[in-house]
């Protein structure tokens, strides 16, 4: 009787750190599942009565983002062109490479802030940001102005 519950403590706990393991591999799942069917991963964002989604990269960063989801932040207007919104810890910054073909929606990091930028304006790459996806029908949500609670949870 004692060995079999040795055994059951031993699986137990080994249940236990795999389940604490399997987060990042979740996150890596979702989206490598989505791109082995032919769609990228998805994630839902809503503040204020604006309710929209983007499409996600996959790149490291965004992978480590859907790792934390769903989130609940605050948004916020920044400068004249983006709304940037805090996350709870940074982001990996692994692989993080320049990029050009700069766009209105974009959904980008700022590594040494560690915020989310949305982009509603023009703007140009910059040293410390990294693409994590795009606003899938633009950046009109983005215009309402002023600061808001904002969920962002992954779409299934």
């Amino acid at each position: 009787m004692a060995r079999q519950s040795a055994r059951f403590s031993r699986r137990t706990m080994l249940a236990a750190v795999a389940a604490g393991i399997g987060v990042p591999a979740i996150a890596r799942f979702q989206i490598g599942t989505a791109r082995a069917q032919g769609s990228a991963a998805r994630i839902r964002l809503a503040f204020a009565d604006q309710d929209f989604t983007a499409t996600l990269e996959d790149n490291p960063s965004a992978r480590d983002l859907v790792s934390m989801l769903p989130l609940d932040l605050t948004i916020t207007d920044y400068s004249t062109n983006e709304k940037i919104a805090y996350l709870p810890r940074k982001l990996t910054g692994d692989g993080r490479t320049g990029f050009g073909n700069e766009a209105v929606g974009d959904l980008c990091y700022f590594a040494p802030w560690g915020n989310l930028a949305m982009f509603h304006g023009p703007y140009r790459w910059g040293r410390g940001l990294i693409r994590l996806g795009r606003l899938d029908e633009g950046a009109a949500p983005l215009l309402v102005r002023g600061e808001h609670p904002l969920r962002i949870e992954i779409l299934s």
